[in-house]
């Protein structure tokens, strides 16, 4: 049969276009996640900064979204919560960093082409004190360093951010238009069509009086009691890591001036639960009788005053213990066994802990001991104390966590095992030994010690 070469040519086009239209449809069938609308808000008004990011997000083929790669770029990361449009939490797993990039991967429950969810996250320290040392009647100024953009490895369509600050005494700030500012909030966006991995600087200046306090160590004991008591005790070393106070300090300017020292740190108050007894407050000079104590309808609100106004730079150390009833945190099947507490608890309102650790005394005998966390933490060595009575020592379960925020006040469970019996131990020696010391007490009386002459026979 003849075939022309015009009918050969059009033929060979027909498969190279063939070819390149299949081509075609696989590369539109892969797709790929877009985030069609990015609302980023940004609170810096205390030393923390708190994210809150809603994102939408579509697959360009129209295929369901299983999973989303979320890259954040604070270095100091603390907290990451994650919630879907029906307010439901959406479980992620960390990824291994990669050139120090941290990642998340967030696996949605329902599949779909259109995902919205709501990210928030809390970093420590990423504000930092400028200058970074103030005399005493100086205002406190910080600087903010982020990202302008949404650092993300997918394209955005749109997107736009809102800052709040402390203060409107802005000294300066990135200004990218489109943005606005009024008062203390500062409005930047919508951006239209950022790539991915996009990245601009966003440098905010400002006034912000509130007190930089961390806590530097923070040492928890808990020691269980099966007599109906759970003693709490923390012991706290804090710093003042704002501005640093240049000069010397004058306790006159600090009680004559209402504006010296406006990020000093004078009081805070802490949440106990509402069933706490015996409270005590005291640091390494004895009691401190500085302190207030109010009961709120769910917890005791106890206002803390240091012996001395903490300026940046300077640091206290203290002790807060108290009481709880254990029936509110203690339940049982048998010997088996229950306890369900708050793993760190309220100090101070915007808190930060740098190192935490918490011991849980548990009573003599215990055994098959298992801790359940809301989060990931280090266990540590299981150890023994000895107190009064004990005869092979109380089992000690301890761990530690470090970079904690607020967000971080959850319930930890620990499980065991106790044999009732054992209960008996406490009694039985406290009576031995008064039975003993009895004893003894006869017998000394029944023996004659004097010494006495007897008469001679002639």
């Amino acid at each position: 049969m003849y075939v022309s070469k015009f009918e050969a040519s059009m033929a060979t086009n027909f498969v190279i276009y063939l070819g390149l239209g299949a081509l075609l449809c696989l590369a539109t069938a892969s797709g790929e996640i877009v985030n069609t609308n990015v609302e980023r808000t940004l609170d810096l008004t205390s030393q923390l900064v708190k994210t809150t990011t809603k994102i939408s997000a579509e697959d360009s083929a129209g295929k369901p979204i299983v999973e989303y790669v979320f890259f954040t770029s604070e270095p100091s990361l603390a907290y990451i919560a994650v919630k879907d449009s029906g307010d439901k939490s959406v479980p992620f797993k960390r990824n291994e960093p990669v050139k120090g990039e941290q990642s998340f991967t967030f696996t949605f429950p329902k599949a779909a082409a259109k995902q919205t969810f709501v990210v928030e996250t809390v970093a420590s320290k990423g504000i930092r004190p400028h200058p970074e040392e103030i005399r005493q009647n100086d205002k406190q100024f910080v600087r903010y360093a982020g990202n302008l953009h949404l650092y993300s490895k997918y394209k955005t369509t749109s997107q736009k951010t809102n800052v709040k600050l402390s203060s409107s005494n802005i000294l300066s700030h990135t200004q990218v238009k489109p943005f606005s500012v009024s008062s203390n909030k500062i409005t930047l966006g919508p951006y239209e069509n950022a790539e991915a991995f996009s990245q601009e600087p966003l440098v905010i200046h400002y006034e912000n009086s509130a007190p930089f306090v961390t806590v530097n160590t923070l040492e928890r004991t808990l020691e269980i009691s099966h007599w109906g008591n759970i003693a709490v005790q923390e012991s706290i070393q804090m710093t003042h890591t704002g501005a640093k106070l240049k000069g010397s300090f004058s306790r006159y300017d600090f009680q004559k001036e209402g504006r010296s020292g406006l990020a000093a740190l004078k009081s805070y108050k802490t949440y106990l639960p509402a069933s706490a007894s015996g409270v005590y407050y005291r640091d390494t000079n004895g009691n401190i009788s500085t302190s207030n104590m109010n009961a709120v309808r769910d917890f005791i609100e106890l206002e803390l005053r240091p012996r001395f106004p903490l300026f940046g730079g300077w640091k206290t150390q203290y002790t807060l213990g108290y009481n709880v009833p254990s029936y509110e945190y203690m339940f049982n099947d048998g010997n088996k066994y229950q306890l369900k507490m708050h793993l760190i608890d309220h100090i101070y309102d915007n808190m930060a802990i740098d190192d935490a650790t918490i011991k849980i005394i548990l009573p003599e005998g215990s055994s098959d001991i298992k801790l359940s966390t809301p989060y990931s933490i280090s266990r540590l060595p299981n150890e023994l104390v000895h107190t009064y009575l004990d005869t092979i020592g109380r089992p000690v379960v301890s761990f530690s966590k470090s970079n904690l925020v607020e967000s971080h006040i959850s319930d930890f469970t620990l499980y065991y095992s106790f044999s009732k019996t054992s209960m008996l131990q406490e009694p039985l020696l406290v009576s031995g030994f008064i039975y003993i010391i009895f004893l003894f007490t006869i017998i000394f009386l029944r023996l004659d010690f004097s010494i006495t002459s007897h008469a001679h026979k002639e």
